[in-house]
């Protein structure tokens, strides 16, 4: 039994520094091109917002890129990542999965599934409230209240 303790303390430490280097991979930027982002690495850690078009001239996407940098605190504490593809011949994954025709926002859950799909900008209020709704972010909302109190 001795002998199996310093084995399985070194192996318990060994994986820590794993975990920090995953933590590590995501971007902490708030802004991301599909060619800078994998949906998998996002699972359980944050919430994509992709916005397609099929260029960034395209006046859907640039009033859709200002009304979400002007409340970039509201998305950034909802663990929001915006993911931009104005490219259709690039033919990104994402892109042959939900099929846009031209511009398009989709909202995606921590959990990878599509929440959301509009096809005109929204403002960061509608899609806030959108997930506040969310289960997964009212369990959230009541663990920060229940730190807040000190539970």
């Amino acid at each position: 039994m001795k002998r199996i303790l310093p084995l399985v303390l070194a192996c318990f430490f060994a994986n820590a520094p794993a975990a920090q280097t995953a933590e590590a991979e995501l971007p902490e930027m708030l802004f991301v091109t599909m060619e800078d982002a994998d949906l998998k690495q996002f699972i359980w850690k944050k919430r994509p917002v992709v916005v397609f078009a099929d260029s960034e001239n395209n006046p859907a996407y640039i009033e859709q890129m200002r009304l979400l940098h002007e409340r970039e605190e509201e998305l950034d504490a909802r663990d929001v990542v915006v993911i931009t593809d104005t490219d259709p011949d690039a033919k990104s994954d994402l892109r042959q999965k939900l099929r846009p025709r031209g511009f398009m926002l989709v909202l995606i859950g921590k959990d990878g599934g599509v929440k959301l799909r509009k096809p005109f900008p929204w403002d960061v209020r509608e899609i806030s409230r959108s997930i506040d709704k969310m289960p997964m972010r009212q369990r959230e909302i009541r663990e920060q209240k229940d730190r807040a109190i000190g539970r």
